[in-house]
This record gives C-alpha cells, structure tokens and sequence, in this order.
C-alpha cells in the first residue's frame, strides 16, 4: 500500500488531486524541501537549497497554467548555521521569486536540528490545466529530455560531482510553452514523482490507461524530480502544439496515446 495515497485519501476536498487547489481563479499549492530527504548540505549551496525549493513550488503553477503572485516560506534552520548561510538563502528565494515576478509576503522561521523548507505560493489563473480531461484516442506526451535528475542523484549519493547546471540544481520550466499552448491541452501535470508514477495519477483520474509507441526504460520512467511537463491533448491539436513547441524551443516527446485498459506503474514508491 502506497501510504502517501492511504493518507491523501482520508480528506475528502474536493479541491485535492491536482498540482495546486483551485478556487475560484486561484492556485494554491505547497510542497516541503527537507534536508536528507531531498538534499544534503554537501551536495548543493545554501542559494541553491533556497532557489529549488522555490522553483519546484513555482512548477506546480506552471502545471496550471497560472501565474504565480505570492509566496510565504517556513524555513527549520539548525542552530549552528551562519549568517552567510541566512544571506545565501534569503538571496536564492529572492532571485527564483523575482524571476517570476513573485512577492515574498512572509511565512516562520524555527530552529531546528537540520534544515527544512516549505513553500506556499499563491497563483491566478484564467484558464486552469488540471489533470483531468484525457480520453480515449488522446495523445500523451512529455516536454524535455527525462532522466537526467536520477542520474545525478546516483552520482551524488555516491559521493561525486555535478555541474552547477544540472537538472538536479538549475530546473528550467516550462511556463511559456504552457501560457502558449494551454487552449490545446486537455489535462497536465509537471512529472516529480517520475514519469510512470505521474501516468499512474492520470490514469486513476481519468480511468484511462496508455498504449506506448516504444518501451520507455525505467532509467526514464522513474527519475523523479524532472519538473517537465506531462500533458495530453486530442490528436487534432498536434501540429499546432508542435508549432509552439518549436517557437519555445520546448523539446516534445508523443510516447503514446490513451485506452481503455488498466495501467500500472512500475517504479517503487518515493514516499514512505
């Protein structure tokens, strides 16, 4: 048993099972960046600690198609931390906030034994992409090239080196090829949990299953963390999509389209 889904489930709001809850024009999403469940000190600086915190909470907005406004952090710090660190911090929130156009608007700070973050950020959003709305004969796709955060995450865990332009450390979104292409998408989702485990929740909310032009790997399928895009549209939109694609220099990957059929996801679970 999945004991994330076991305790998501024990709250019956309707507005739970997207990136973000929608209400009435606004996204509110909220995601935790804890030390030694999602980063090690020794693997990335204190700014870039604070920038991907930021930007994984920007991603769930940019998965609906809203434009983030606001943001309140809580921030754990441990008591031996240094003032260079707090300023380090302070400045990689504000840089990834300010690169969106988001106001920090407050939030907690508390002592702690390591250093855990939490983001909240506040969207708006005219037309919201929600993760329900494929059918049968959709096609599905992903933005990007996947893989790449799995493969840094191994060479970290075995104690080596990553570029300061890795996927794991420098999270490009995909923001202007969602605003662009949002009238043509029938459901999304940015893919953090892995490609097959992020299938998985389109499949269970729309009661759909998926056909695949090749065999994806489970090097691909299971990186977590890859903050592309996952989306489905009907085939009749794909050349304009593609157009899109290309004036946003967003790679695009078809892997194939929906049926009627179960599908399961084949990596171990994340959480728990």
């Amino acid at each position: 048993m999945n004991l994330e889904n076991y305790f998501i489930s024990q709250f019956k709001s309707r507005h739970i099972g997207d990136d973000g809850a929608l209400i009435d024009g606004t996204v509110y999403s909220k995601d935790a960046f804890f030390e030694d469940v999602h980063f090690k000190t020794s693997w990335m600086s204190h700014y870039q600690i604070a920038a991907k915190a930021m930007i994984v909470n920007i991603s769930d907005a940019v998965a609906m198609n809203a434009e983030p406004r606001y943001a309140l952090l809580s921030v754990a710090m441990p008591k031996n931390i240094t003032k260079n660190q707090i300023r380090e911090l302070a400045a990689g929130f504000q840089d990834a906030a300010l690169k969106y156009g988001i106001e920090i608007i407050g939030g907690d700070t508390i002592g702690n034994v390591k250093l855990d973050i939490t983001v909240t950020v506040i969207s708006k959003t005219k037309k919201p992409l929600t993760r329900k709305g494929l059918k049968k004969g959709h096609l599905i796709a992903y933005s990007g090239k996947l893989g790449g955060s799995l493969k840094e995450l191994k060479k970290l865990m075995n104690l080596g080196k990553i570029h300061k332009k890795s996927k794991f450390v420098d999270i490009k979104l995909r923001d202007k090829f969602i605003s662009k292409c949002s009238r043509f998408l029938s459901s999304g989702m940015d893919i953090s949990d892995g490609l097959f485990c992020d299938l998985q929740k389109l499949s269970s909310v729309n009661r759909v299953g998926f056909k695949f032009k090749t065999k994806i790997s489970k090097s691909i399928g299971c990186s977590g963390e890859e903050y592309e895009m996952l989306f489905g549209f009907d085939p009749r939109y794909k050349k304009a999509i593609l157009r899109h694609a290309a004036r946003s220099r967003t790679p695009v990957n078809i892997i194939g389209k929906c049926v009627r059929k179960n599908y399961k996801n084949r990596c171990k679970a994340h959480h728990f």
